[in-house]
């Protein structure tokens, strides 16, 4: 299944979040009032070191993914990429989208001189793991998070 990729545009918030919201953790995490959404768009679109890209399929935004560039002081002073809210219409998963998403990820990292690429994944998310393992990702850390 062809996607067509290109860089989210303000109108497409709306089927991001519905995209974000599309499973539990999601529901539990996410919210229906777009205002937000809308201004971390702004913030984001705004940031040359952020790209939000989405996949189309027959004009219809059915994945999505937040890449930021990061310049780091670290293994050798490279370049990483962070991978973020990637998500996939669940009627379309296990046919491929989401590995063609992630090429394209991996394709705009190289293009913008990255050495690494990493992502996080909640526990509970155990067909993201194989997912991510399939595609050559390493489970080489541990995460940790402390809200402020």
């Amino acid at each position: 299944m062809p996607l067509s990729f290109r860089d989210a545009r303000r109108d497409d918030v709306p089927r991001i979040v519905e995209l974000l919201t599309d499973d539990p953790l999601g529901t539990a995490r996410e919210t229906a009032e777009l205002t937000a959404y809308e201004r971390a768009f702004d913030v984001i679109a705004a940031d040359p070191s952020n790209e939000l890209v989405v996949g189309e399929l027959d004009g219809r935004v059915v994945a999505c993914a937040q890449l930021t560039f990061v310049p780091t002081i670290s293994r050798g002073a490279t370049t990483r990429m962070i991978v973020e809210a990637v998500r996939v219409d669940p009627a379309l998963r296990s046919g491929g989208i989401g590995a063609q998403l992630m090429a394209e990820a991996h394709r705009r990292g190289v293009e913008r001189g990255c050495a690494l690429a990493q992502l996080t994944s909640d526990k509970r998310r155990d067909d993201a793991h194989r997912f991510y393992r399939r595609l050559g990702y390493a489970q080489s850390h541990e995460g940790f998070k402390l809200p402020l």
